[in-house]
């Protein structure tokens, strides 16, 4: 078993990094940049998770892959999140089969619900290394409207079968050792895992498939070919393939740059504590569950496999709201925890979460046989892994675009007029919400 070090203080600040988790997760399978004229059955742009868990699949059942990534494995939102893996979306189920309708709706909902199930087995079945940890999640109200929030996911859950539990106070603070919730809800069908891990992991076992992962290597260009199927041109070759999947979500190439145009950019960072004494450890989370909240601006936190605590909310760790960050997330500490108010910070990073307007994914039909899923709106992990095989038996043509749970959008799906609003908006926001947020705990 990989053993994780101890980080860099300041890796991961800056944008291209993935903080503690490239520090503590162990090395990817040896890629090269493409080089020269590749032919494949199946093209795929963008080594995160939907497009390795599709590798993965496809490689398996036979076909020749291979897959471009602009920079290394896992390096943008599949590196950097995190580290929850959930059952569903944002949406209450309710919410997401009212706006999917009665066909789209319980299909999604019972495939995502699922999804934690499946990245399990992918971990076991392929002994990869990422400290996953099935131990489930926890929703966690800090006021009585997010205790009111979480009884009604409660009863729309339970009507659909899923064994979730509403905690009340004294629960709540039993499970995750903090003070301040009145409520909370625990998923037993989640869990938390190393997030880059789980993506070098899934590379590592898509190669050993057969599929071949190509990293530095940007699709600068995707186009049709005149007898049938596609061509994704790097800086060093071009990749031929008779199927196309997109893969790229928010941290998509400018070749792809269709998939970005209907996401905004929620900025989301986390601050790490240095490995707890033994004593503070088996007070925080003793059962091992992830954690967040229901507040606007939320709070997540989780423990790593050496016993660091991993706390995150929304925002930039950039050179102007930086400091705002910090010291939230010093004051955020103490009032969860008090007696880790002086517990040392060892590492920061952040990235980027891609938001549609309506927190549901988009599938489109680029060209024949050329199909892309994105937009998680902040559940990466299971949905990824999901939808990846989901696009890989589309690809393969096992299935049709019916067998997807979600409309199909002919191209990229319709841009969203106010993207480049809500990004700053958003960001602004958290900085100031950070600056008064936490105070009096």
């Amino acid at each position: 078993m990989h053993r994780p070090e101890a980080p860099d203080a300041t890796q991961g600040a800056g944008p291209d990094g993935c903080g503690l988790w490239a520090a503590t997760a162990p090395p990817a399978p040896p890629c090269a940049a493409l080089s020269g004229e590749v032919t494949a059955d199946i093209a795929i742009v963008g080594a995160g998770y939907t497009g390795l868990a599709a590798a993965l699949h496809a490689a398996a059942a036979g076909a020749t892959v291979a897959v471009v990534e602009a920079g290394a494995i896992g390096q943008g939102g599949s590196g950097r999140n995190v580290g929850l893996v959930n059952a569903g979306l944002w949406l209450t189920p309710d919410t997401l089969e009212a706006r999917l309708g009665p066909d789209h709706g319980p299909r999604l909902l019972a495939a995502l619900a699922d999804g934690p199930a499946q990245v399990w087995e992918i971990v076991r079945h392929h002994a990869i290394d990422c400290a996953a940890r099935p131990a489930g999640t926890l929703h966690c109200a800090p006021d009585a409207g997010g205790a009111t929030a979480l009884r009604e996911r409660h009863a729309q859950w339970r009507r659909r079968g899923a064994a979730v539990a509403l905690l009340d106070a004294d629960a709540t603070a039993q499970r995750t050792g903090a003070r301040g919730f009145r409520a909370a809800l625990f998923d037993p069908r989640a869990g938390t895992i190393q997030p880059l891990a789980y993506a070098r992991g899934l590379a590592r076992a898509a190669c050993a498939a057969g599929a071949q992962v190509f990293t530095d290597s940007p699709a600068t260009a995707i186009s049709p070919e005149t007898g049938g199927g596609w061509r994704v041109t790097t800086p060093g070759g071009s990749l031929r393939a008779r199927a196309l999947i997109l893969a790229g979500n928010t941290y998509g190439s400018a070749a792809a740059a269709g998939l970005r145009a209907h996401q905004s950019v929620l900025p989301y960072f986390n601050i790490a504590t240095a490995p707890l004494p033994d004593r503070l450890r088996a007070q925080v989370l003793p059962g091992g569950e992830g954690a967040w909240d229901t507040a606007k601006i939320l709070t997540s936190f989780r423990m790593d496999a050496a016993g660091r605590l991993v706390l995150g909310s929304v925002g930039a760790l950039g050179a102007v709201d930086a400091a705002a960050h910090r010291a939230w997330a010093r004051r955020r500490l103490a009032q969860l925890y008090p007696a880790l108010a002086d517990q040392p910070f060892e590492a920061e990073w952040f990235g980027r979460i891609g938001t549609t307007p309506d927190a549901l994914p988009r599938f489109c039909a680029h060209g024949p046989s050329a199909w892309s899923i994105s937009g998680f709106n902040g559940r990466g992990i299971a949905p990824g892994t999901v939808f990846g095989a989901m696009l890989a038996r589309l690809a393969l043509g096992e299935t049709g675009p019916e067998a997807i749970p979600l409309p199909l959008h002919d191209g990229p799906p319709p841009a969203d007029p106010l993207r480049h609003l809500r990004a700053p908006f958003w960001r602004a926001g958290a900085a100031l919400w950070h600056l008064a947020g936490a105070r009096g705990g």
